[in-house]
């Protein structure tokens, strides 16, 4: 078990209308998360990539914690069968509590919500607030173009270099294993000097 003890955080779609790789590659990380020794911490949905990547751990005897807002629950959006799950009172109280739970955080594909999700975390990892991992899980090459645009953010100055660097890519559910278990931390930066 190489990731015994590590709460691996998912940013993935709740959407159902999605293209059937991308189900079997979240149910596939879920599982491969839970066989590796590591927790799931999501946004506790009963949809979706969301709820793919739960019963991937949950078929392995993984442990996961879902994350969700009263009115999620309150509109019956919250996955069943979670180990745990967390109440918060709204979305910025959810995201900020999975991330304080997580050792690393992956994104898989996503519409906006994710994006969002993913852009605040590695906004947080070049400001020093976030310490861990950032993974993309680039299935079927979903997020290429995303890839290039932060590419030529660095390229024009707009990000460091050392901060693309940081978001590490997999294609596949076993290369993000493997990449998390190389190193489950990455080098923090400074945190962010303000100007008074």
């Amino acid at each position: 078990m190489v990731l015994t003890d590590k709460n691996i955080l998912t940013f993935c779609a709740a959407s159902e209308q999605v293209p059937q790789r991308y189900l079997d590659a979240a149910t596939e990380l879920g599982r491969r998360l839970a066989q590796a020794g590591a927790r799931v911490v999501n946004g506790g949905g009963a949809a979706g990539l969301m709820r793919a990547v739960t019963d991937g751990a949950l078929s392995a005897g993984g442990y996961v914690t879902g994350v969700i807002p009263q009115f999620m629950v309150d509109n019956g959006w919250m996955h069943q069968g979670l180990s745990r799950h967390i109440i918060t009172a709204d979305m910025h109280e959810r995201k900020n509590v999975m991330a304080q739970m997580s050792s690393a955080a992956v994104a898989l594909p996503g519409g906006v919500g994710t994006l969002e999700e993913l852009l605040e975390i590695v906004t947080w990892r070049q400001l020093g607030l976030y310490r861990h991992q950032i993974l993309l899980l680039n299935v079927a090459g979903y997020y290429d173009h995303l890839i290039a645009m932060l590419r030529k953010a660095a390229l024009e100055q707009f990000m460091r270099q050392s901060d693309l660097d940081s978001i590490l890519v997999a294609n596949t559910p076993a290369e993000v294993i493997t990449l998390l278990a190389a190193s489950s931390e990455v080098t923090p930066l400074p945190p962010a000097k303000v100007q008074r």
